[in-house]
């Protein structure tokens, strides 16, 4: 299964950057990261910009029987061996990709919420932008490392 992340704001080049991009190499099938920006002012037409662009993204790149997961701090916290089974699911099922949209500062639109096939936690905490793009790419691969028996994940 193809995994990606649609992702509000441009990384700079730097360890962060790396960081994300190492993880996303080291899954199965090579992740994507797909980046958009918004010039709008902050605000409810931005937001709902930036929806549109992530949602755009995701009709353009994702085959038919895609899942769009939207990473927000109100969805379900998940913990790394449920992502796992999240993914088994998926597979089972002929999902033939998957895409994480991480929003900008003020959120997802509601038009990218009620879209998503699930919305989705790292638990309460707030989160540096492109740290947790990183953070993401580590939990996807660390899902397929699961799945695989690799002795990565070590509960």
């Amino acid at each position: 299964m193809q995994l990606g992340i649609l992702a509000i704001g441009r990384a700079k080049k730097g360890p962060l950057q790396q960081l994300t991009q190492d993880w996303l190499s080291r899954l199965p099938k090579k992740g994507d990261l797909i980046e958009y920006e918004s010039r709008l002012p902050a605000g409810p037409a931005r937001q709902q910009d930036e929806g549109d662009k992530l949602l755009a993204a995701f009709s353009q790149k994702a085959p038919r029987s895609a899942k769009l997961i939207a990473m927000d701090p109100h969805g379900r916290d998940i913990s790394s061996p449920a992502l796992a089974e999240m993914f088994d699911e998926f597979k089972q099922t002929g999902v033939a990709a998957c895409y994480f949209a991480i929003g900008g500062a003020d959120g997802h639109s509601q038009a990218l919420l009620d879209r998503a096939d699930k919305t989705l936690s790292f638990g309460t905490a707030t989160w540096p932008h492109m740290l947790f793009r990183a953070m993401l790419a580590e939990q996807l691969y660390r899902a397929e490392m699961i799945l695989a028996n690799h002795p990565y994940h070590r509960a």
